[in-house]
């Protein structure tokens, strides 16, 4: 696994939400929390949404860099505040909590 995006920009004039998640390679939780953040953004981002995938595994200097301690790792960047959750985000709820996302952003 690489650095990869995963985007679904299909409503460009709206408020597009900027993730990133960082994994350590094809972990069970790594992949996861790939599979449960993509479907958590399907379903309530309705197609606003960007995941940038980090690979710590192979771009070990990058959780140096972003202080990450623990994988996975969310990061919301945008919209404002960012936000961290660690974890496989197999809680719905508490990611929903997290992101901020409420049903006005639908």
């Amino acid at each position: 696994m690489d650095i990869n995006t995963i985007e679904n920009l299909t409503l460009p004039e709206e408020e597009i939400w900027e993730m990133r998640l960082y994994v350590a390679g094809k972990s069970a939780k790594s992949l996861l929390a790939i599979a449960n953040l993509q479907r958590i953004c399907e379903e309530f981002l309705n197609g606003r949404y960007q995941i940038e995938v980090i690979d710590l595994v192979e771009h070990p200097h990058i959780a140096r860099k972003e202080q990450i301690i623990a994988v996975p790792t969310l990061i919301k960047k945008l919209p404002l505040p960012l936000k961290q959750i660690i974890g496989d985000l197999s809680n719905q709820e508490k990611v929903l909590t997290g992101l901020e996302i409420r049903k006005s952003n639908l």
